[in-house]
């Protein structure tokens, strides 16, 4: 089952590549840098330069960077890239939901909602508005970035594909998104 949907997604940034870029993310700094010609923190602030180009296009609010959120997405990212696989659950069977849990963000929490976003892309596919692109023309991950209840995520990239020979550059993409009351 991930299989097909790495290579569903795989088969989306093929056909992505070619479309324009969006201009709710003209103007991020390192948008267009693949992981080779851009540090982890830029890639990241991209990332999240896209991410609420689009909130706001869509009249939304923009998301905060939250540390507990970002800790449970870079642990899920590098775990993917160093142990071969591409799921929202770990090979030990293990949700986002616990790993968020395994954070603290929910705790003391009387209500919470939580989602989480991945993808990867090899080469000039791990750009972030590669990335942005792909996740926008995927109904599941566009229904995250447009969920005007969510305030703040957390963005992890690891430089490393989540299978045998991805390619290089590459980079493995977990975004958690969060509101909390």
């Amino acid at each position: 089952m991930a299989t097909r949907a790495l290579i569903a997604l795989a088969a989306l940034a093929v056909a992505l590549t070619t479309a324009a870029a969006p201009a709710e993310g003209r103007g991020c700094v390192s948008a267009k840098a693949t992981t080779a010609h851009a540090s982890k923190r830029q890639i990241v602030r991209a990332t999240l330069c896209q991410l609420n180009h689009t909130r706001a296009s869509h009249g939304l609010s923009r998301l905060r960077l939250n540390k507990k959120l970002s800790r449970a997405a870079r642990r899920h990212a590098r775990d993917m890239a160093r142990r071969n696989y591409f799921s929202h659950d770990t090979l030990g069977g293990g949700s986002f939901l616990d790993r968020i849990r395994r954070t603290g963000y929910l705790r003391g929490a009387h209500s919470w909602i939580v989602g989480e976003n991945l993808a990867w892309g090899s080469k000039g596919y791990s750009r972030p508005e590669v990335i942005m692109r792909m996740w926008m023309h995927s109904p599941g991950h566009r229904a995250n970035i447009l969920n005007a209840s969510f305030r703040e995520i957390g963005i992890g990239v690891a430089y490393d594909a989540p299978v045998r020979h991805g390619g290089r550059p590459a980079g493995t993409y977990a975004t958690d998104f969060g509101a909390k009351h």
